[in-house]
């Protein structure tokens, strides 16, 4: 076949190879019966192909210019997955940032934590001592079995959903899998009708999603939760004592310090890290519709559901007695709104210190090549709190979904809680993603103390709080009237406030404490809040920083 290219100066013939390798990516095109591609359907395509730049050797001095002339319109194509060629950008532009979430939530994923159930559950059937058709397992067979939970690989994972080809049913296949798997074993051979015994798909996928939830939250999210609380942290201890103005409703107000200022993110993510940290993750084992049907009628002397129980706690998983075909996701809904809640809050930081940064509260520190704006090359943008920003509007979105969807089951079970669950991995990636930028963004912040400190000269109207309070202390009638006459509407300056001071009939005490107050100084516990930040989040969250 021909390769069709709207590149000047690429030259080819028949001998051309149906794909273009481009940093290890794969362009593969398909043409069409007649073979025939014309010029205009390429270009309308706009096929990636056009950043090309290598020619082929050919026979033929004809170029692509005049061979694209007598091809047709009926030219299609197909493009391999890549990082260029992903529909989400989790898989694509940003996978080197969200990988760690794959093992855990991918389609692998879900497999192998299928695999593990199916093998764990006739494991389980040969403890049982009623079950006489399953004898207990020998040291031998029982290593077997676990090897194939803990060598289970992408080969692997594609020979089921090769088989899953034939069986139109995702977990049959896996099922049939383990069986081929075990034909070979003398031992396991015997019993391998046991697998999925009694189990219906729920019973298998339930714990899987569970186990997934389970490991993606200790082994990667609720880690970098803890890096970025305690990054904020940081912030708040190294600048616990740099005065801030405040700025209630976007106007001048009592002054803080910058350090409290982040503390307080750092103390409100480490409150939804806890609910997060402590989710109970819930799992069922109880048949078609929770009622151990099948396991009764098969064996009527065992206790099933205290069977049941043994088995999803052995998993590391609470078990929920009273269940339909599913487990009703209600700690799913939990969950994810507690994660919900923990990018909302990281939401309201990025916010902010995307605002600091415009006041000129922060400077960025700058990296070499890096470029803020395509035209204006002064420009250093906020663009990792703007990233963290998007992608978490993006995370809440489809966990919002999840939280009130997942819960709706008609009667005993329909199918629309499979399609979103295999959503869970975009959720937490898009969260992920936030969090690293946040992150990111944090290391690169600067103080800029000397604009901190003009803010604050020039906002001597902040006193007139500590000083009517003090004149209500000491009985001066209308204080708070006095100060707004004072200082509403009209510029204040540190004179001023000075002259009103010496004015009032109050104890000498009080009048010289108040002449040395000063915007910086009126910090209050600010400082102390900022520097005990991290023994309030340990002793109060359980988040353990370092």
């Amino acid at each position: 076949m021909e390769l069709g290219a709207c590149i000047r100066g690429l030259t080819v013939n028949q001998t051309t190879p149906n794909f273009i390798p481009r940093n290890q990516h794969f362009l593969i095109f398909r043409a069409p019966p007649n073979n025939q591609v014309t010029c205009a359907s390429v270009k309308a395509r706009r096929i990636f192909c056009c950043e090309a730049t290598a020619k082929v050797n050919s026979s033929s001095t004809e170029t692509v210019e005049k061979k694209v002339n007598t091809m047709s319109a009926d030219y299609s194509w197909d493009v391999q997955l890549s990082s260029l060629t992903a529909l989400c950008p989790l898989d694509g532009r940003y996978w080197a940032k969200v990988k760690e979430l794959a093992p855990f939530m991918s389609e692998f994923g879900l497999i192998r934590f299928r695999v593990l159930v199916e093998i764990k559950w006739l494991m389980k059937l040969s403890q049982i001592s009623e079950v006489s058709e399953v004898p207990s397992f020998s040291k031998e067979a029982e290593s077997y079995l676990q090897g194939l939970i803990d060598g289970f690989s992408i080969n692997d994972a594609l020979e089921v959903k090769k088989i899953e080809k034939v069986t139109n049913h995702d977990v049959k296949a896996v099922e049939y899998y383990l069986k081929q798997r075990c034909q070979s074993h003398p031992e396991i051979a015997k019993v391998l009708e046991f697998f999925h015994f009694a189990c219906t798909s729920e019973d298998i996928n339930n714990l899987a999603h569970a186990l997934m939830l389970k490991e993606a939250l200790n082994k990667v999210i609720l880690p970098v939760m803890v890096k970025l609380i305690a990054a904020i942290c940081n912030v708040a201890t190294a600048n616990a004592s740099i005065p801030m103005l405040s700025r209630t409703h976007g106007q001048p107000a009592t002054p803080t310090t910058l350090g409290k200022e982040m503390a307080i993110f750092a103390y409100r993510l480490g409150r939804e890290w806890r609910e997060i940290a402590q989710a109970e993750i819930l799992g069922k084992f109880a048949g078609a519709v929770g009622n151990y049907n099948a396991h009764l009628v098969a064996y009527p002397d065992i206790d099933w559901p205290q069977i049941a129980e043994e088995f999803v706690t052995s998993l590391g998983i609470s078990f929920n007695p009273y269940v339909p075909q599913i487990e009703p996701h209600d700690y799913m809904a939990k969950l994810f709104h507690s994660i919900i809640q923990f990018n909302n809050i990281l939401v309201d930081f990025d916010r902010d210190i995307w605002g600091y940064i415009s006041l000129g509260y922060f400077k960025q520190i700058t990296k070499a090549g890096e470029i803020g704006s395509s035209t204006m090359p002064h420009k250093v943008n906020p663009i990792d709190f703007e990233n963290s920003e998007g992608n978490l509007g993006i995370a809440n979105g489809g966990l919002s979904h999840l939280s009130t969807k997942l819960p709706i089951s008609r009667w005993q079970r329909d199918l629309t809680d499979s399609t979103v669950l295999r959503n869970m991995g975009v959720g937490l990636g898009h969260s992920l993603l936030a969090y690293k930028s946040a992150l990111q963004g944090i290391e690169k912040l600067q103080v800029n103390e000397t604009s901190l400190i003009e803010d604050l000269n020039q906002t001597w109207e902040v006193l007139a709080e500590p000083i009517q309070t003090v004149m209500r202390r000491y009985g001066v009638p209308e204080p708070y009237e006095k100060l707004k006459e004072l200082t509403r509407g009209r510029t204040v300056t540190k004179e001023s406030i000075r002259e009103f001071i010496k004015g009032l009939d109050i104890p000498t005490e009080a009048k010289t404490g108040l002449l040395n107050l000063t915007p910086h100084s009126y910090v209050g516990a600010a400082v102390e809040l900022a520097e005990n930040i991290e023994t309030a989040i340990s002793l109060a969250n359980g988040v353990r920083l370092s």
